[in-house]
């Protein structure tokens, strides 16, 4: 009896604790930003085991080769994203199969920086575009297409109102998630200038402000306030999204760089409702000008699905941190391309020429395909261009006239089809639309692209590395399109493209190919 009335006592104690420090926020002279935890809390956070067979991807199903006859026009979103490559790098390290639905080849192939041009002219980007030889079907060709963002010197750039959405549940409790998440900030806080403003937002059960906007060069205000965070609790995102949202249109800089960062493992829920009202929410979200960033941490119970379509809809880019290195190459050495959006809503629309291209298929963007009707319509969203950014895409082509399985079924009525006019030197027109950062109105740009094919060995250092990278994805996707999926090969392709390697970022590249049979 007198142990059940000391257990009694205890738990009121605990209560009584757990209930004053959750008033704290209540309280204008607060000493610490800690978040506060209930008794539940805290039972959750000691027994939180983490369960390592609940991460979760979207299926992908390969974009197949297509005729231009029967579908001449070839739409998508730019994606800029690199979560992908970083993830996969992940499993590749712990020496773990790598998930076919991991692998989204268009970030693995984004992640990496290429030698294209800056723009000259009126357009935040200039047009790079190269055609060679394809190294896993010997009947096939290969049609890069590049943009290269215009790089603002960090001077130019406007005011930023950053409002981050920090993940504190019991989830984030492990040494690669929360604590790698305040070893980030570090990073990212150095870039920060006086112009700069910083909020935090944080959830874990219920929502809170624990740093009120707080300008870019009080660094050490805003490191206290992120080293002060500690993991607990359940989830429940969609109160900390509203609340995060809020606090950056509040504080909105007309003609600045309003962005919401969100830092999670992913395994969040909006409380009574599901993930497509998250979804909604976001997308209503977009309309006030905010941009949005997801940083992803952690493993085991890792939601790169949840977290891919967060970014997509809401104006957004998406990474994963898996190591400090990591941290320092996106928040760091590619903030600006990570944080300031020059370019939004840019699509790609580009209709080969019949008398060249028997079929074709882009590989990679499934997540960003758009129909032909939705180029020109400015409601459809599309992906943000950063400054310094590039994006790159491939198409594989079957040229007229080649033998190949991989070539749909011929048409009885339209393969007769002759294309009028006198374009026989012209592989493809591609069209590109873009709006600036703070306009609703679309710009288009229209370029065309010669049949003029340059053999692999002959081609750029960046074609034959951005090559080799789209293959080893393809490989690790099991790709029904590849009839050669030598890795020596890839690595040999790779090694050829090692040039603009300042960082070592390609030669890492190699040795993952070399640790997968």
């Amino acid at each position: 009896m007198r142990n059940l009335n000391f257990f009694m006592m205890a738990f009121l104690v605990l209560t009584i604790f757990g209930c004053k420090k959750a008033d704290y926020a209540a309280e204008e002279n607060a000493d610490s930003t800690e978040i506060a935890v209930t008794t539940t809390d805290l039972v959750e956070e000691e027994n939180y085991i983490p369960d390592t067979n609940t991460e979760s991807y979207a299926g992908l199903e390969e974009n197949p080769f297509e005729s231009p006859l029967k579908e001449p026009l070839s739409t998508f979103s730019i994606d800029v994203d690199n979560a992908s490559y970083t993830n996969i790098r992940r499993f590749i390290n712990e020496g773990q199969k790598v998930p076919k639905d991991a692998v989204r080849v268009e970030e693995m192939i984004n992640f990496f920086k290429y030698k294209y041009p800056q723009p000259d002219g009126q357009h935040p980007f200039a047009i790079n575009t190269e055609y060679s030889d394809c190294p896993w079907n010997k009947n096939s060709r290969l049609l890069k297409i590049g943009l290269q963002g215009k790089d603002v010197p960090m001077a130019n750039l406007p005011a930023t109102n950053l409002v981050f959405l920090v993940d504190v549940s019991g989830s984030m409790d492990e040494p690669n998630k929360l604590p790698l998440l305040k070893e980030s900030m570090k990073i990212l806080v150095k870039e920060l200038r006086s112009t700069d403003r910083v909020s935090i937002v944080v959830y874990a059960g219920s929502a809170g402000v624990v740093l009120e906007p707080t300008s870019g060069e009080d660094k050490d205000d805003i490191m206290d306030a992120f080293d002060d965070l500690h993991a607990g609790g359940s989830t429940a995102g969609g109160e900390g999204i509203e609340l995060a949202y809020k606090l950056a249109q509040e504080n909105f800089i007309k003609g600045g760089n309003n962005r919401v960062v969100i830092a999670t493992d992913g395994d969040f829920n909006v409380g009574a409702s599901t993930d497509d009202d998250m979804f909604k929410l976001i997308e209503q979200k977009r309309e006030s000008g905010v941009f949005l960033t997801v940083l992803g941490f952690g493993m085991g119970n890792y939601k790169d699905s949840k977290m891919e379509i967060l970014a997509d809809k809401g104006n957004g880019n998406y990474a994963y941190i898996d190591n400090i290195q990591e941290a320092n190459r996106f928040l760091g050495k590619e903030f600006k391309g990570s944080m300031f959006a020059i370019a939004k809503d840019v699509k790609i629309q580009i209709e080969f020429n019949p008398k060249h291209v028997q079929a074709y298929r882009l590989i990679g963007y499934e997540n960003r395909k758009l129909k032909a009707e939705d180029f020109k319509n400015d409601k459809i969203d599309a992906g943000e261009l950063g400054s310094g950014h590039s994006v790159t895409a491939l198409y594989e082509i079957i040229p007229a006239g080649v033998e190949s399985d991989y070539v749909p079924s011929d048409l009885k009525y339209t393969k007769t089809q002759k294309t009028e006019g006198n374009y026989s030197d012209e592989l493809a027109t591609v069209k590109f639309r873009y709006k600036k950062p703070d306009s609703n109105n679309s710009i288009e740009i229209i370029n065309t692209i010669a049949d003029k094919k340059v053999n692999l060995e002959n081609s750029s250092p960046d074609f034959k590395f951005s090559t080799a990278v789209s293959w080893f994805g393809l490989k690790l996707r099991e790709s029904k399109y590849i009839a050669n999926s030598s890795s020596s090969d890839i690595k040999k392709l790779a090694k050829s493209g090692l040039q603009n390697d300042e960082d070592g970022y390609r030669s890492e590249f190699v040795r993952l190919v070399d640790a997968v049979n």
